[in-house]
């Protein structure tokens, strides 16, 4: 099925601690389609897909993009995001919805489906970094303070680069924090000539700014130390599904999500492309999310 452009109803509601901003896309039953920390955006695609017979809700997750924070300085921590978005489904209806979730989502739509069970039929969780699931947990906790200190010491180009370093990393992580090379502060580019300077990229705005610090000082770490509740999670109240990419190798978001995947005794749901696979093949990952979402059972 091929997506077509539809209607998007923004809008912003009031929650505690900030505003969330959202978009309504289509009509039919009501899912949910979450990243973190992506915002609504890169949802776009698949978002424009599954429209075709569902009301499909994106948003900006607790202070980032066009969501607001009143206190930069508190915790986000995954059951902020789960009660968030339990007065999102209240506002649009009350659901259940069922809710397809990515990456740090995937832990708010851990949270969400723990906390307010009755508001959630399916969810789909793709490559939720639940990463204390790992018998390297240690080792990773002592990776995400490495990219903490090197937002701090660095600044937003170094913390990413760890970031993307720690998630998608192939095989068994062996350094003792950040590669230095994913956080070093950029220098002249190689083999440029005389004292001519690289092109530079454009100085983030005072938002984006905020954005990146909110995520790495108040959200990077409660979220890849999240403890899922794994009674909760296999109590027969939501039908809990866990998502991996087909080409993830081993980094340890996929581990983290086939470790979930075995304590709560279900099978992994194989989706095309890597954790990004919803971005580089939308049409393909629709085509797997489909039949999840059609069957009740």
């Amino acid at each position: 099925m091929t997506s077509t452009t539809t209607t998007v109803d923004a809008g912003r509601l009031a929650v505690p601690g900030g505003e969330l901003y959202h978009e309504v896309r289509g009509s039919g039953p009501l899912v949910l389609v979450i990243g973190q920390p992506m915002t609504a955006e890169p949802f776009t695609p698949l978002a424009e897909l599954l429209a075709a017979d569902h009301t499909v809700v994106t948003y900006d997750p607790h202070g980032l993009g066009r969501s607001t924070v009143e206190d930069p300085s508190l915790p986000v921590t995954p059951e902020v995001q789960a009660d968030d978005l339990a007065l999102l489904v209240a506002h649009l209806g009350g659901g259940p919805a069922d809710v397809v979730a990515s990456s740090g989502g995937a832990v708010t739509g851990l949270a969400l489906a723990a906390r307010h069970p009755q508001l959630v039929r399916t969810l789909v969780a793709h490559e939720p970094p639940v990463c204390d699931l790992l018998p390297d947990a240690a080792h990773v906790r002592a990776v995400t303070d490495g990219i903490v200190e090197a937002f701090e010491q660095h600044g937003s180009g170094a913390a990413w680069g760890g970031f993307v370093a720690l998630v998608v990393h192939d095989g068994e992580l062996t350094g003792p924090s950040v590669p230095p090379a994913a956080w070093s502060p950029p220098g002249p580019a190689d083999g440029a000539a005389g004292d001519t300077a690289p092109p530079q990229p454009p100085e983030p705005s005072a938002k984006q700014q905020a954005d990146d610090a909110l995520f790495f000082l108040r959200m990077l770490k409660p979220f890849t130390r999240y403890a899922p509740d794994e009674a909760a999670l296999r109590s027969g109240g939501p039908r809990v599904l866990v998502g991996v990419g087909a080409t993830s190798g081993a980094g340890v978001a996929v581990r983290s999500a086939r470790a979930l995947a075995d304590r709560l005794g279900v099978t992994p749901t194989v989706f095309p492309g890597d954790h990004g696979g919803f971005m580089a093949d939308p049409q393909g990952f629709a085509a797997v999310l489909r039949p999840l979402l059609a069957d009740p059972s």
